[in-house]
């Protein structure tokens, strides 16, 4: 009877056996693929999210970020048969180190990832090796298919699939969405050919210039509408991961100051104009130096220019010049207007920036306001430098930069309005004679190079020098590095655009030679793009 149970005991495990083997071999074999596509599924489902982001396109519809498909390699590691053979053959070809590869293989796993975002010769070189256990796979991702063109305005989608910097952090939960719905996608006022030219021309900068960074804001003066926004240098955002430097996700632009130098006049000149204290012609003479208490001002080259109009301060970028202007004005009215045109505040923008309160020039020091009124000691970003502009472009009024134009939630189409401010900063006929002024300066002075035959353009040049402060050394003054800057406009009296260009440390003496023919190349390159009608006919 003993025996007999004992059997039936052995005969019982033996049938276990056998069902578990042959479901093992069921599972493993005859459904294996299944299992793999399923399994397979369960990861492409854990990217269902990243699937319904909205993506980001450039004003004609040109893509800036989107997703798409991108292969991966996998590993069924039970089917693998020499694992060390194939992990080498993997290595040679998607360059991850062997020993990382032979511990997935070791792994006791029907789907472990070896690689993602194959390139297309990953691909096809593993396929031709036909290796057992390795199979291809899809992972939705985000793509940045202009890779380094507008990369600090993009932004980028970090391994959380959270958005960062840029456009991506900024609008993250609207380019989100809802998870049942796909997120929205976002159409930008920047215009893809003019961002590419201002990129390229900043690269060429880079070249021939050694310019440590710049940047290139086109604006249109009137909406707000910003048309391109390029900085130098910049990253590919698909490859985010292997930028060492993280102040390069930042755009430079709206997020880190500089003191303008002599691009700043033109708004105490509009200052004191406006309030009646002086005007375009009137006189004063320097003497090529001004005492301020125990401090000095001289002008650039130590020149000395005798007796000279506000239109000729301007022309000939006279440090006394301004200081007269703003000594005219008074030192409370100045830091009012300064104020105004919206130098102590951020400007709006869409995208994360930064500003300073100037504390040190509003300590009410005169050396700090003549300073501030040729452009040194006062910190602004570019982007309220341009915002500045547009109140002597726009008649007196200040408008607020945009780069959104259009958001698309699901075929509900959303328009930014354009903000122009109702308050007059300065009374149009101020703005006009500033403007004025201007155009005298490109056609009179040392901007000459900036003019386009047949068009009246207005601008004025900028260089200041770069504090110890601003190059995180830890003393006081200056050093010999500079700032080179241009903000032109055309056609001058009815202008379709505005350029900012801004070098860093170019290797040049001054924004005559560095950023004025920059923004020429630009501006002729708009004005062709525009097809905008001349103003004047050029005889030979």
């Amino acid at each position: 009877m003993c025996k007999w149970r004992v059997n039936l005991i052995l005969l019982s495990v033996f049938i276990c056996g056998l069902v578990i083997i042959g479901r093992l071999f069921y599972i493993q074999v005859i459904q294996g693929d299944y299992y793999k596509a399923m399994v397979q599924g369960m990861y492409v489902s854990d990217e269902e999210f990243l699937r319904e982001r909205g993506e980001i396109f450039f004003q004609k519809g040109e893509p800036m970020a989107i997703n798409i498909n991108f292969p991966l390699v996998y590993a069924s590691s039970r089917e693998v048969e020499n694992k060390e053979e194939t992990a080498q053959k993997l290595s040679d070809i998607i360059a991850v180190d062997k020993e990382v590869i032979l511990e997935q293989l070791k792994k006791d796993s029907l789907y472990e990832v070896v690689k993602k975002k194959l390139s297309e010769e990953e691909v096809k070189k593993i396929k031709e090796l036909k290796l057992a256990g390795i199979y291809f796979g899809e992972e939705k991702g985000r793509y940045y298919p202009q890779e380094t063109l507008a990369s600090q305005l993009a932004g980028f989608l970090d391994a959380d699939r959270k958005g960062r910097y840029g456009l991506e952090g900024y609008y993250d939960n609207i380019l989100k969405g809802k998870k049942e719905q796909k997120g929205n996608d976002l159409f930008l006022t920047v215009d893809y050919s003019i961002q590419f030219t201002a990129e390229r021309l900043l690269a060429d900068a880079a070249k021939n210039l050694k310019i440590e960074g710049g940047e290139i804001i086109v604006m249109d003066p009137k909406s707000g509408k910003i048309l391109a926004l390029a900085n130098f240098p910049n990253y590919n955002p698909n490859q985010y991961s292997k930028v060492d430097d993280m102040d390069l996700f930042q755009n430079s632009a709206t997020q880190k100051l500089f003191e303008p130098g002599s691009v700043f006049k033109p708004i105490t000149m509009a200052s004191a104009i406006d309030k009646g204290k002086v005007t375009p012609q009137t006189k004063y003479t320097d003497y090529g130096v001004l005492k301020i208490g125990g401090s000095t001002v001289t002008n650039y080259g130590n020149r000395i220019w005798g007796e000279k109009t506000m239109t000729e301060v301007l022309e000939n970028s006279i440090n006394t010049g301004a200081v007269f202007a703003e000594q005219q004005l008074g030192n409370t009215l100045f830091l009012k207007y300064v104020d105004s045109f919206g130098l102590f505040e951020p400007t709006g923008i869409d995208i994360d920036e930064t500003y300073s309160e100037n504390k040190e020039f509003k300590k009410g020091y005169e050396i700090n306001f003549a300073n501030a009124s040729f452009g040194q000691g006062i910190a602004m970003t570019s982007m309220q430098l341009i915002r500045a502009y547009s109140v002597i472009i726009n008649n007196g009024k200040i408008v607020k930069p945009y780069i959104v134009e259009k958001i698309n939630n699901n075929g509900e189409i959303t328009e930014t309005k354009p903000f122009v401010a109702d308050d007059i900063i300065i009374s149009p006929k101020t703005a006009s004679q500033v403007v004025s002024m201007l155009v005298s300066v490109v056609g009179n002075s040392y901007s000459k190079a900036a003019q386009v035959p047949g068009y009246y353009v207005a601008g004025k040049t900028g260089t200041a020098q770069i504090s110890y402060s601003a190059l995180e050394i830890n003393k006081r003054g200056y050093s010999e590095k500079t700032w080179q800057s241009f903000i032109g406009f055309a056609p001058a009296y009815n202008p379709r655009f505005v350029i900012l260009v801004k070098l860093d440390n170019p290797e040049a003496k001054t924004a005559e030679y560095s950023a004025i023919p920059i923004f020429h190349d630009l501006a002729k390159y708009i004005i062709d793009y525009y097809q905008i009608p001349s103003d004047y006919s050029e005889e030979k």
